[in-house]
């Protein structure tokens, strides 16, 4: 049963009763389903991206997002957090596409996957802010967007449900302010005491690069929350390490979240502040573009998040991982094909037993690598899982 929320646009799923499950499947997957990789090869980084590419993608059967379909289906998880999916408008018609004219259509004989309750909310990649953030002395896209994007919603989220969910709670805090978060990593001029970004610019700029979103699901009767979010690459900066400290950042966020009296000063985008209130069980997961091991990020992000005491990290490994990177001791765990665990799903240690984990990531001896042998098959992520049974 499904109603059109009055003046949104958006098609929400009623609360109606939760289905009951002994184990439930649940990951994420970063299926560069954005504007970017869908341009010709010869106009990329020549031509700025309109936001239609995606729905044009979608429209011609695209054999990239028939594999992402078929991986899914394969995988089958009961709830799907997609990054890097645009979001092109307020009818969420380019998810709509994907969930009726791929996912729920069988794909090299798989059985089709069907996803009822769905959100997708806005996000500030693209989101043009009043100030120049680069200081060029122009407002432009996407050097002064509040996070990198050629167009609002570019390189968007979306969460896929077996479950319903409880929109009415959900939280948002796509606005909150970076300067807001106590001790935050101020991003400083080179061997300097002066702040990389102008005083006006630093008491407006935001500190999710996308959004953090916490999404109730009601799975049998009992409220489990979503905690989903995708910080920004910790490169693509100079030495002041601006996103490298965004990205600390934007984890540490949900570090805070989950510890209660640490997470006072939250506010969400409803002007509601704190934390989370209650123990209901979590599961903290996205492309959180961090490594304790791998990469360029500020390892004390995500390390700290992993080494929280009530978050459980099951460590999820592929075969086809580990073969891809055979010097790398700590290829098994890798998600992204670069050489990286970058994607993460991670419980709560309460309200969980934890029954299995894994990366999708065949070998290459394997029939099915043909879904991942390239960025062009699929995408440069892979899609992460985790199996939980609820206490």
């Amino acid at each position: 049963m499904k109603k059109l929320l009055a003046g949104s646009g958006l098609l929400l799923s009623t609360i109606t009763t939760a289905m009951a499950a002994d184990t439930i499947k649940i990951a994420t997957f970063n299926v560069s389903m954005e504007a970017l990789n869908y341009l010709p090869k010869g106009e990329r980084g020549q031509v700025v991206p309109s936001g239609n590419e995606l729905t044009t993608a979608l429209n011609s059967q695209h054999q990239q997002i028939k594999n992402i379909a078929e991986i899914i289906q394969r995988v089958n998880p009961d709830i799907l957090l997609l990054n890097e999916f645009d979001r092109t408008d307020n009818n969420a018609i380019a998810l709509q596409k994907f969930l009726t004219s791929y996912l729920a259509k069988s794909q090299q004989g798989q059985t089709p996957v069907n996803y009822p309750y769905f959100y997708q909310g806005p996000v500030n990649t693209g989101v043009k802010a009043a100030i120049d953030i680069n200081g060029d002395g122009q407002i432009t896209s996407p050097q002064d967007t509040y996070g990198f994007g050629y167009f609002p919603g570019h390189f968007g989220m979306a969460l896929l449900s077996k479950f319903p969910i409880d929109h009415t709670n959900i939280r948002t805090f796509q606005k909150f302010k970076w300067q807001d978060m106590p001790n935050a990593l101020k991003p400083m001029q080179s061997n300097s005491e002066q702040g990389y970004y102008s005083d006006a610019t630093w008491q407006e700029l935001r500190l999710s690069s996308k959004s953090h979103w916490d999404i109730p699901v009601i799975v049998d009767n009992k409220t489990v929350h979503v905690l989903a979010s995708h910080p920004t690459p910790p490169v693509f900066d100079g030495p002041e390490d601006r996103n490298g400290k965004r990205n600390h950042d934007e984890i540490r966020f949900w570090q805070d979240y989950i510890s209660g009296d640490a997470g006072s000063y939250i506010y969400d985008d409803n002007g509601q502040k704190g934390a989370m209130k209650n123990k209901a069980p979590f599961v903290i997961m996205g492309d959180l573009n961090a490594s304790t091991t791998d990469g360029d990020a500020n390892k004390d992000g995500i390390g700290n998040l992993i080494e929280h005491p009530a978050v459980n990290d099951p460590m999820p490994m592929s075969d086809g991982g580990k073969a891809s990177k055979p010097d790398n001791q700590n290829a098994r765990y890798h998600t992204a094909h670069w050489g990286m665990r970058a994607d993460y799903v991670l419980p709560s240690t309460f309200g969980w037993t934890l029954t299995d984990s894994g990366v999708f990531w065949p070998t290459q001896n394997s029939p099915l690598y043909r879904l991942i042998d390239s960025r062009a098959a699929s995408s440069d992520h892979r899609l992460v899982w985790v199996e939980l049974s609820l206490k």
